[in-house]
């Protein structure tokens, strides 16, 4: 039999210190003034994603008889955080850790022989996701990108919007209908999900196209014109891939969320630092409450956040259901996150304009995880409905 709920523990404290200990040395090669140059440049970090994988942390969540490190998601967890507690930026790679749980939970024998190993290596980058579309958004039951069987091949059509990081990917995992919305009895079912070489299809009915946006996320546009892929490229049952989706998302928010714990603990670190050294009618701004309050009111919540991130992460890695804890854990970390930027901002003064502090950067990038990759109403919209008990109110 499984643990319950009540049977889970959490650990308190810095747990898993040599990990955090590794990351932090991986990081430390890569200053605030290499994210700079790769902001004004639009350019993509190769050398940290490349150090990351020769660490093997970008397969942590990957089985060893696959080639990974099989750890834990609380492992996995600690690795994105002290990322971002380090000024870096683990949104150029963090896919890879968790788009392949569709694969390796879902896929054939075959399907997960054949690209898990080479995915752990980092020989080959699974970390574009094909969900999003222009006109559905979040309703991604509506997406009208098809996929329509034609003997032993699959003729796609469609776009997607925001699929971060398709330019540095050699697969791509998409969610397409299969069977038209308007002959499944419910709106979940029909959709199927596909593993894309993207290697393969460019020029032959892909195209990628770049997307301008407010943070250095190398974000694309993908269009399908006819692309022809092999049946073998479908991951488990036609029809069921929404299913498929939704069962990766908890690792997601999870890991997410300890993204947005890190960026916290690192404004958190510099406005504290700034504001005891910063000298203004004679004394240091931290005295003034109007500047120390905001920083410890953003340090209670960070604390709070992060509890409830470990208890999600500790369901999940007891095979609970942690749907509830990852959602709220997101929720709480990505405001945890913004209003510990907000006080540094406020801290720093003019200065937390001028880039060579990196707040500015590291305010625009914590923004994000307010919308993406789910936004907080939706958060606060399952939480009513689904925990509480509510009406749906969409």
């Amino acid at each position: 039999m499984g643990a319950s709920e009540a049977e889970v523990s959490i650990a308190i404290g810095e747990d898993h210190p040599d990990i955090r200990e590794a990351v932090r040395r991986i990081c430390a090669d890569f200053p605030g003034e290499y994210w700079r140059d790769l902001d004004q440049r639009e350019a993509y970090p190769e050398g940290f994603v490349k150090a990351l994988t020769g660490s093997g942390f970008l397969g942590a969540l990957i089985p060893e008889e696959y080639g990974g490190s099989g750890l834990s998601i609380r492992a996995a967890s600690v690795i994105m955080e002290e990322i971002h507690r380090s000024g870096c930026n683990a949104a150029a790679c963090h896919a890879q850790m968790y788009i392949m749980g569709t694969l390796l939970r879902h896929g054939s024998e075959e399907q997960k022989r054949t690209y898990l190993p080479k995915i752990a290596s980092g020989e080959l980058r699974l970390q574009a996701f094909g969900v999003t579309e222009p006109t559905t958004g979040s309703d991604t039951t509506r997406l009208k990108t098809r996929a329509v069987r034609e003997g032993d091949h699959y003729v796609v059509n469609g776009q997607k919007v925001w699929t971060s990081r398709a330019r540095q990917s050699d697969l791509m995992l998409l969610l397409a209908r299969t069977t038209p919305l308007e002959e499944v009895k419910r709106r979940t079912d029909g959709l199927s999900t596909f593993l894309v070489d993207i290697r393969a299809s460019l020029g032959k009915g892909l195209e990628i196209r770049p997307l301008k946006a407010m943070i250095n996320h190398n974000t694309t546009e993908v269009f399908f014109d006819n692309l022809r892929i092999p049946a073998s490229a479908l991951v488990g049952e036609e029809g069921r891939g929404f299913r498929y989706v939704l069962d990766g998302m908890n690792a997601e928010r999870i890991l997410i969320a300890a993204e947005c714990l890190g960026d916290a603990r690192w404004f958190i670190a510099k406005a504290v630092a700034y504001a005891g050294e910063r000298i203004v009618f004679d004394r240091p701004i931290s005295q003034n409450q109007g500047i120390q309050f905001p920083i410890a009111r953003a340090f209670a919540e960070t604390e709070a956040a992060e509890l409830v991130v470990r208890r999600a992460a500790a369901l999940f890695d007891a095979g609970l259901d942690c749907g509830k804890d990852a959602n709220m854990g997101k929720l709480l970390a990505s405001e945890a996150a913004w209003h510990a930027g907000e006080a540094a901002m406020q801290t720093f003064g003019g200065f937390a304009f001028a880039r060579e502090y990196d707040i500015e950067r590291k305010w625009r990038e914590t923004r994000l995880y307010q919308i993406a990759p789910i936004s907080t109403n939706l958060i606060l919209s399952y939480l009513g409905q689904h925990v509480l008990g509510m009406p749906r109110s969409y």
